[in-house]
């Protein structure tokens, strides 16, 4: 009886192999710990795009060996990735150098010319820096000026979601929810740029460079003998598109409607709000495609959000919960701007905790840490709610950081909203099997599907003392740090070069 469903979660820190059921319950879990990335140079972030596939493999056999009677079982399989990973591979689908993960930070030095025409009229539109921004984002764009040889021999430039399915299936075929990257995508028309789209002009990628795309719940092929061989899943089982790891998250949460907002507190801390229409949280950014075809997650990222509370980890060797309790709601008034990484709105932007005093202790920081994504997150929240003209009334919270007691409390006091963690903490790989429960038709329509498969397991409550303080602080103090250290960062940039123009 094929009865499950196989969600393969290429995550940054490890892949999962997760089996659920129709109600959503997680029946069983492989994992493969992903440690060994590369980095070549400053700033680079390279991983051999076989070992994404070994790692995948690994998982799935885990699984095998401790429940052998699960295989014949599983009546589907959807992919899941890190967003953003992309791969250069030939005609026979082999890999032609390491893939460049979404953590790599190169900048191509020459990028294409833009004709005249639409040269003008980005800079009428003031976007031009946006497009610059853009084109040395570009991994293509690198390849092309840096490594020509490879990109030259390349047949296929691929997402690490398109790579997987291709491994999978012997398919160039991707996810339509899975487009996160620099490409030549068209967020509004959820579809490959069409011809005469200045994206063509901006990124060396041609469209025969790019995979077929197919909506989520769509099916993208079925496993071959090799790959059954290899992972094995039973050749013939059904690969049903799913949407990359963010989306797949909001689904997941059971965040279908604007009026819930979905925080991940993952490497890359986001607020992610689903709709059916086409809303840029800032000017110019796109929201992405959602993993429920013909939808939109807006979306508001705090680079390296939940990254911190790693380096905290290491620098400090403790962390937890006890160590947020043993000091009072906002630690004694340091407070965190947690601007680790630049962007395309805040270049020049740095990190910054100031308010510190000889009481302040290792613990006083953690909490500022936590504090400080969650005041980033609530600034997205309301960006996304003035452009999106819906308040978001309640929240969902994923990722590793979900499981902290300490941090939801303090998320739903500094929101003043209720905050629930969902009854699975795989919500990115249960999103994945949302979109193949209705693919096959297990559940009729995506409402039905979330409502069978994801609830919450509890839900916190904000405290109106601690909300009324918090919100002093933020209001107060937080909105305000931005534009007072931005002169002095812009100041560190000129005479420093760091971050690089």
């Amino acid at each position: 009886m094929s009865d499950l469903l196989l969600a393969i979660d290429n995550g940054t820190q490890s892949v999962r192999a997760l089996v659920f059921d129709a109600n959503g319950v997680l029946v069983a879990r492989g994992r493969a710990a992903i440690d060994d990335y590369v980095v070549a140079n400053p700033g680079w972030h390279e991983y051999d795009p076989e070992r994404f596939w070994n790692k995948v493999c690994e998982a799935c056999r885990q699984l095998w060996h401790e429940r052998p009677e699960l295989r014949a079982r599983i009546a589907a399989v959807a992919v899941t990735t890190q967003r953003g990973t992309v791969i250069n591979v030939d005609r026979n689908g082999k890999p032609l150098r390491p893939a460049i993960t979404w953590l790599d930070q190169r900048k191509s030095p020459v990028v294409p010319e833009i004709s005249p025409v639409m040269r003008v009229v980005f800079r009428v539109a003031n976007a031009h820096k946006t497009v610059r921004y853009f084109q040395r984002e570009s991994e293509a764009n690198w390849l092309a000026a840096c490594e020509p040889d490879v990109w030259n021999a390349t047949h296929k430039f691929l997402l690490l979601s398109g790579y997987l399915n291709y491994r999978l299936t012997g398919e160039f075929v991707d996810s339509i929810g899975s487009q996160v990257g620099y490409l030549p995508f068209d967020f509004k028309g959820l579809g490959w740029a069409k011809p005469g789209d200045w994206k063509w002009q901006a990124l060396r990628v041609t469209p025969e460079m790019l995979p077929a795309l197919v909506a989520p719940s769509m099916t993208c092929g079925s496993v071959t003998a090799r790959a059954a061989d290899e992972c094995g899943i039973a050749a013939g089982t059904p690969v049903i598109a799913a949407a990359a790891d963010k989306a797949c998250e909001v689904l997941g949460a059971g965040c279908t409607d604007p009026s819930v907002g979905c925080l991940s507190f993952g490497t890359t801390a986001t607020i992610n709000v689903a709709s059916p229409r086409y809303v840029e949280a800032s000017p110019l950014v796109p929201p992405y495609p959602g993993a429920i075809p013909q939808s939109y997650d807006i979306e508001v990222q705090v680079f390296r959000g939940y990254w911190m509370v790693s380096w905290f980890k290491e620098q400090f060797g403790v962390w937890g919960d006890e160590l947020v309790s043993s000091v009072p709601p906002g630690a004694m008034g340091l407070m965190l701007q947690p601007y680790w990484s630049p962007g395309l709105k805040m270049p020049e932007a740095k990190g910054a905790i100031v308010g510190f005093g000889d009481v302040h202790t290792r613990a006083h920081v953690y909490r500022a840490i936590l504090e400080g994504i969650a005041y980033a997150l609530r600034d997205g929240k309301e960006r996304i709610e003035r452009r999106s003209g819906t308040p978001v009334k309640a929240l969902r919270v994923c990722g590793g950081g979900s499981q902290s007691d300490a941090a939801l409390q303090l998320t739903s006091d500094i929101f003043g909203l209720p905050a629930s963690r969902p009854h699975v903490y795989e919500t990115s790989g249960l999103g994945a099997a949302i979109d193949a429960a209705v693919g096959l038709k297990m559940h009729l329509d995506f409402g039905t599907a979330v409502a069978a498969m994801s609830r919450a397991e509890r839900t916190f409550e904000p405290d109106s003392e601690r909300r009324a303080l918090y919100d002093a602080l933020y209001r107060r103090v937080y909105q305000r740090m931005y534009a007072r250290l931005r002169p002095l960062y812009a100041a560190i940039r000129e005479i420093t070069g760091y971050p690089a123009e």
